[in-house]
């Protein structure tokens, strides 16, 4: 297989484990409090990403500076999203939630303008924003009026947004580390901090566990929680930033869909429409580049 087909298949597989995310936070939330899906999520993906770092021989920083930088990534990037994520879908469907999700580049563009000296505003980040948030805001009133989503939950997945691209910013503003050592070390510290705000979260009687909820948390953690981590590396050091931006378009896609045909979600004119109004601001916000 070439380098160029390779990367597209990672790609694919990145889209697909992102985009299938929200599908198995709804299936997780059937018996899981959204407490219980955030810790176990972080606790699998931590175990999955450690023995990804001890496979591939990786060492752990020894000075306190990096820990400090991957506590902020912990809290801002995974514990705070995940748990308004999970939150917000209790009274959203996954699909919508994956449509709102879809605005956090849009959200990033901005924050950069004012937090990153080199990443100003233009014409066409300016206009696709605009246009981006007009999805948002096409969706508001026909959703709560169908009854199937709630102002808070919309509320709560697009704080869940705006806190992954502060998470974004605050990457971009700290040191790189080696990704496969800053994942694993990332959720460690997040599965362990959510132990700590939660204690009681893994206290479960699992005899009574649904195997589709049990299965359904079980891959949320291995796969777009963990191994994710791996691939959105692999494809960042062999194609880029510029080619991995690529998945902005796809994810809301897949996650929309996908809540339709496995969940038999309602799909709208107002939704769609929202869709292609986001996408479309994402595309608009880059047409520069």
């Amino acid at each position: 297989m070439s380098v160029n087909k390779r990367n597209y298949s990672l790609l694919g597989l990145l889209v697909l484990m992102w985009g299938s995310s929200f599908l198995l936070i709804d299936r997780s939330l059937v018996f899981f409090s959204p407490e219980q899906v955030v810790g176990y999520r972080l606790f699998i993906g931590a175990i999955t990403m450690m023995l990804v770092a001890f496979f591939y021989g990786k060492k752990f920083p020894r000075s306190i500076t990096p820990w400090l930088h991957f506590i902020v990534y912990a809290v801002i990037g995974n514990i705070l999203p995940y748990l308004l994520i999970a939150k917000g879908q209790v009274t959203i469907t996954s699909g919508m939630a994956g449509l709102l999700m879809a605005i956090m580049p849009l959200v990033t563009l901005v924050l950069a303008h004012f937090f990153l000296p080199n990443d100003k505003l233009n014409r066409y980040k300016a206009f696709g924003f605009v246009i981006g948030i007009s999805g948002v805001l096409f969706i508001l009133s026909p959703s709560l009026r169908d009854g199937s989503n709630t102002l808070i939950g919309i509320l709560l997945v697009l704080s869940a947004a705006c806190a992954y691209g502060v998470n974004t910013i605050i990457a971009s503003r700290l040191p790189s580390y080696d990704p496969i050592v800053s994942s694993a070390c990332v959720l460690l510290i997040a599965s362990t901090l959510s132990f700590f705000i939660w204690p009681g979260v893994f206290f479960i009687d699992f005899s009574g566990v649904p195997l589709l909820s049990g299965a359904s948390l079980i891959l949320l953690g291995i796969l777009p929680t963990g191994l994710a981590a791996l691939v959105y590396f692999i494809i960042i050091n062999s194609a880029g930033a510029t080619f991995l931006s690529n998945i902005n378009y796809l994810i809301p896609v897949v996650a929309f869909f996908l809540g339709a045909l496995l969940l038999g979600e309602d799909i709208l004119l107002s939704n769609l429409l929202a869709l292609v109004l986001i996408i479309s601001g994402i595309f608009v916000s880059r047409f520069k580049s």
